[in-house]
């Protein structure tokens, strides 16, 4: 299958590398320096899972080069969204599905305001991973799996077969009965955490091990978690426990993204996690 993946950071270089290793074609979509190299050198992977180089990647800049594919995996940082979707049309097919493993809860509507909602799956990824220099990205722990799904919760050919590709591919690919409350299940858990480990500038052992650290990262995962309840979202009841024995079970070293971000100065996905709760 023919597969673009916009943004080949630590989500879309790790899954896409994965994808093309195994034999699907993959079009690599990004820019500036991480681009270069990937042109150059192709894409590594550093992995517990297991290194790999995709060499030569298929990269460009340019989605008017890729043309029409099966599946779109957009992986940009939450800010980039709106610019994606006005780019994805030459991707665009009678067929073609977009699946955004972002973040936040806002892709969803901006992509199917930009291709209609026949087109878009709705999804989250999981797992740990960075840019550590241009063209290279290295995974941090064993954490990889996906979660899709038709935005309608129905069956469907598309969503099957490309589950069967990741699943090839050597990471899980999971279909959830509502897609819609797996996309809040790992917003709550993103909000929540992304917040506490950046205000803290800590990982996760340090707070976890101050009891009014623990506190806060509870009334955190409760404030979003109710925001889910009540916007109609059929979030679990016990949500926020699941939540905080997950997050019991972390890596003592365990960090967000978004620290990682603060930390080396780069913009913040802040508006599209605390500031979606606000909203």
């Amino acid at each position: 299958m023919k597969i673009a993946v916009i943004g080949a950071g630590a989500v879309g270089g790790y899954f896409g590398a994965r994808l093309a290793a195994a034999g699907e074609a993959v079009s690599f979509i990004a820019r500036g320096a991480h681009l270069a190299a990937m042109r150059e050198r192709g894409l590594k992977v550093r992995s517990a899972k297991g290194d790999l180089t995709i060499d030569p990647a298929d990269a460009s800049d340019d989605p008017a080069a890729v043309g029409v594919v099966d599946y779109v995996l957009v992986c940009v940082k939450l800010w980039d969204t709106q610019a994606v979707a006005a780019r994805l049309g030459p991707l665009v097919g009678p067929e073609t599905a977009v699946l955004s493993l972002q973040n936040g809860i806002d892709a969803e509507p901006l992509l199917s305001a930009a291709v209609g909602a026949a087109h878009v799956l709705g999804g989250t990824a999981a797992i740990a991973g960075v840019i550590a220099e241009p063209g290279v990205i290295d995974h941090i722990g064993t954490m990889a799996r996906l979660e899709f799904g038709e935005l309608d919760n129905r069956p469907s050919a598309r969503v099957e077969a490309l589950s069967a590709a990741c699943r090839a591919a050597g990471f899980d690919a999971e279909i959830p009965a509502d897609v819609h409350e797996a996309i809040w299940r790992k917003f709550v858990m993103m909000a929540g955490f992304s917040a506490l480990t950046c205000l803290c500038r800590s990982p996760i052992g340090p707070i976890r091990a101050d009891p009014l650290g623990w506190q806060l990262l509870e009334t955190l995962f409760a404030e979003a978690a109710a925001v889910a309840r009540a916007k109609g979202v059929a979030v679990t009841a016990d949500l926020e426990a699941r939540l905080l024995d997950a997050a019991k079970g972390l890596p003592a070293e365990m960090q967000s993204s978004t620290l990682g971000d603060l930390q080396r100065g780069n913009r913040l996905e802040l508006d599209w996690l605390s500031g979606a709760v606000v909203r």
